[in-house]
């Protein structure tokens, strides 16, 4: 008998340190906004968010992500879709929440924006993952905002904003623009010293449902990262 040895995709955020490869790990989404397309305004007030927060992490939640923008696409089921949110508002929206969660509980907590200025203090209030949706490519100064804090970055592929990612969402050759685009997105991290760096094929990001369903059945083309 031939004996494989386990492969081990083991990542440490903040304090905790998990294997990724040894069960599903589950990403609680907590949208502190008033306009997300799956649950806007329900969680936008301060105690409100923080007792969802707390609540995924009783239901098994292994990570928190924290949202302070909407990313609703501009559609004919979401209408005109979501606003930019100057940094100002977004921080107003999120620290509170991070401060408050990193306080009362230990679970990882991730920050989801592609502004370095609200990444850096978020990371600040007790976050230790930063999710970029635009996989480097809105803020160039986020790789370094990363790095600074020894944090972990989460970068997405979208083909377009959120505005108009879904409006005409075409590729020549889907996974080889979307690996193309997370390559460059890992090579932005690791020149500027961010260690640990977990990719995301952007699944609703710029796709067709054809894209999406493409992208789901073979995920393991993305091993190639």
């Amino acid at each position: 008998m031939i004996e494989v040895a386990e492969q081990r995709f083991v990542f440490r955020f903040g304090k905790a340190e998990y294997n990724l490869s040894s069960r599903t790990h589950l990403m609680g989404i907590l949208n502190v906004t008033p306009d997300s397309f799956s649950d806007g305004g329900k969680y936008v007030g301060r105690q409100a968010a923080l007792e969802h927060a707390l609540r995924m992490v009783q239901d098994g939640a292994d990570i928190i992500d924290v949202g302070g923008e909407s990313t609703r696409p501009k559609s004919h089921a979401y209408g005109e879709g979501s606003e930019i949110v100057a940094i100002d508002g977004e921080l107003e929206r999120v620290i509170p929440v991070i401060e408050d969660l990193a306080r009362l509980s230990e679970v990882p907590i991730s920050i989801d924006t592609y502004k370095s200025a609200v990444a850096m203090e978020a990371l600040k209030a007790g976050a230790s993952i930063v999710n970029d949706i635009s996989g480097f490519t809105f803020d160039t100064a986020m790789p370094s905002v990363v790095a600074a804090a020894g944090a972990l970055a989460v970068v997405m592929h979208i083909q377009g904003t959120p505005k108009t990612m879904q409006q005409n969402p075409s590729y020549q050759d889907l996974f080889g623009e979307v690996i193309g685009f997370l390559e460059k997105a890992v090579e932005k991290g690791r020149r500027a010293g961010v260690q640990q760096i977990i990719v995301d094929p952007g699944i609703g990001f710029g796709k067709s449902m054809e894209h999406n369903l493409q992208l789901i059945g073979r995920l393991n083309r993305l091993s190639a990262l």
